[in-house]
């Protein structure tokens, strides 16, 4: 029998540091705390991980590893909408793996410029993937034609929408948006009005196949 793959001191350390960011923040996680918890000296840590920026750069690492994977595999034989319904039900459960990168998206953009410019360039690439599935919306006549830059503040809302939707829940705390799924909906709320009623018929179906929080299958 094939022993299970032993993991690694680095894959380690990350899962500690998501763990304790996620409960803590990041502002209040040192790296001698991430050590104490893990039972390793500082010293060991600091061989892998020297600063507080490279821990954080390896998370980010991985988070746009996982997430270039979901926006760039596709559920075979699925529409636009089937797709981008797919797509968003994972971002919202993203925004709940790693919810302190959300949350301190302001702190680590003012603090770590390295990964501030990797973030830049993450949006410009969802940018691109997003706006071509539009337009795949519109090709296949389920979205009313749309210029270009009404296709760019579109995909612009819906992005806002994502980069802060935990935080708004914490600042917003009022309104009663807040259930898993709630994400997803008010996206399909800016989206709805631009479609066809050949896309409302997509859109119902794809609700009524995926339901709006996501599942792995």
């Amino acid at each position: 029998m094939e022993k299970p793959k032993k993991i690694k001191t680095k894959d380690k350390i990350l899962f500690e540091a998501i763990k304790l960011y996620n409960e803590q923040g990041i502002q209040n996680v040192t790296s001698r705390h991430i050590a104490s918890k893990m039972g390793i000296s500082h010293g060991n840590l600091d061989y892998h991980y020297n600063t507080k920026e490279d821990i954080i750069l390896a998370i980010y690492d991985k988070m746009r590893s996982e997430m270039t994977e979901s926006y760039g595999s596709r559920k075979e034989g699925a529409s636009a909408i089937e797709q981008f319904h797919i797509l968003i039900q994972q971002l919202e459960e993203f925004q709940y793996k790693y919810r302190f990168f959300n949350l301190d998206v302001l702190e680590v953009t003012r603090s770590f410029p390295s990964i501030s410019e990797l973030i830049q360039e993450t949006f410009i690439k969802r940018k691109k993937t997003t706006i071509q599935l539009f337009q795949e919306f519109i090709s296949s006549g389920f979205m009313v034609e749309m210029e270009e830059s009404e296709l760019e503040r579109l995909e612009h809302i819906i992005r806002m929408i994502i980069t802060f939707w935990l935080s708004q829940r914490e600042v917003m705390s009022s309104y009663k948006f807040s259930e898993m799924g709630s994400m997803v909906k008010s996206i399909w709320t800016i989206i709805n009005p631009h479609l066809t009623d050949l896309g409302i018929e997509e859109y119902e179906k794809a609700i009524k196949t995926h339901g709006y929080t996501f599942t792995s299958k």
